[in-house]
């Protein structure tokens, strides 16, 4: 299974390497390597957040992720992206942004970089309401019931997470905002106006796709009932409900690409610690998107959120805490191995305390067998 699931990861990793060493030599091959880690400790955590939404879709919207989603991924998120955000922020045709991209990476570098705050505002505020959302939500599974329980409360009102979403944004509009370094030179300039509506789009992008994809999911499970009524609900191969399909299962497909988009933003702005060239940076992005693709798959194939059930928790207190880094980074710098490591600590803790709560249930079953 293991092969079958990262097969096609190690075919791409091998041939992204052999192309790297044969067109920028040893230092191309391992600038490619480094990235490739650097996205996969940065987007591990989004692998189990996919997997969470993956698992309700049927085989084939799963294959659809691997195959359309990975091209979404790697050329929309890892090569176009960038480029749109120069042609938008320079004002500059696509063929003319693709041509700085290409002849001036200098420039290119300086570009993306000065769009920054523009970026973390949007994926901060989609990524702090999938945080707010989760945490706000009365679940029957509890990690840190401390603090759990009592959000849980809150979140009987619906708003919630919309309303701190908004507070949270006029706070780093109005502070970290308004003093940002001019990247390459000195000073400060005022991005304000330019993080507040950022981040409005950022929110309005979550409510709107989340929206339909809850519409769609209710709708066809609701449908799943009164089928249930009359017989029982067909069965997949490893013993669980069928999955999602049609438009349920695509507007869950959109939901996934615009969440994978969201997490993409800080590894493509750290790249640019590491190399400007657009195609070394896309090929070692991409090689990492492919393994947290196989990822989320195995996940699901496994029924890993299902045995290790904090782990969930986890991925989202993961979110939460690069939402809020990105948010910070407007205006101050933070290391991509801070958060890489934030993340990855979080979802080893998680699945530490899954596995003591499975040691525990199982002594307990033994026990009251006896």
């Amino acid at each position: 299974m293991l092969l079958k699931t990262f097969g096609w990861s190690f075919a791409v990793t091998a041939a992204g390497l052999a192309l790297a060493g044969f067109l920028w030599g040893w230092q191309g091959l391992a600038i490619v390597a480094i990235l490739s880690v650097l996205e996969i400790s940065l987007s591990f955590d989004n692998a189990v957040i996919n997997a969470g939404i993956l698992r309700k879709m049927n085989p084939f919207w799963q294959k659809m992720f691997l195959t359309i989603g990975i091209l979404i991924a790697v050329f929309g998120m890892r090569l176009v992206f960038p480029v749109l955000i120069v042609a938008i922020t320079a004002k500059l045709g696509p063929i003319e942004a693709v041509k700085v991209a290409i002849q001036d990476p200098d420039r290119y570098e300086h570009l993306v970089t000065g769009a920054h705050p523009a970026i973390a505002a949007f994926g901060g505020m989609f990524l702090l309401m999938i945080f707010l959302d989760f945490v706000f939500e009365d679940r029957d599974i509890k990690w840190l019931e401390w603090l759990e329980k009592p959000l849980a409360r809150l979140g009987k009102l619906e708003t919630l997470s919309t309303v701190v979403s908004l507070v949270v944004l006029i706070v780093v509009a109005t502070t970290l905002a308004t003093g940002v370094p001019v990247h390459g030179g000195e000073g400060t300039i005022d991005k304000a106006a330019t993080v507040l509506l950022s981040g409005i789009g950022g929110l309005v992008t979550y409510l709107v796709v989340g929206g339909i994809s809850g519409f769609f999911e209710d709708r066809l499970e609701h449908d799943e009932e009164l089928e249930e009524a009359e017989k029982k609900a067909p069965k997949a191969p490893n013993g669980t409900a069928v999955g999602l399909a049609g438009k349920a299962a695509f507007s869950l497909f959109l939901y996934l690409e615009v969440i994978d988009a969201s997490f993409s933003f800080d590894g493509v702005i750290g790249a640019f610690a590491i190399t400007n060239d657009i195609f070394i940076m896309a090929l070692g992005l991409g090689i990492g998107a492919m393994y947290i693709r196989s990822l989320t798959v195995f996940l699901v194939r496994k029924g890993t959120l299902d045995e290790y059930v904090y782990l969930e928790h986890g991925a989202h207190y993961a979110i939460g805490a690069l939402a809020v880094i990105l948010l910070i980074t407007i205006k101050y710098e933070i290391h991509e191995v801070i958060t890489g490591s934030i993340g990855i600590a979080l979802i080893l803790l998680s699945f530490g305390s899954s596995v003591v709560r499975n040691r525990r249930e199982a002594k307990a079953e033994v026990s009251s067998g006896v």
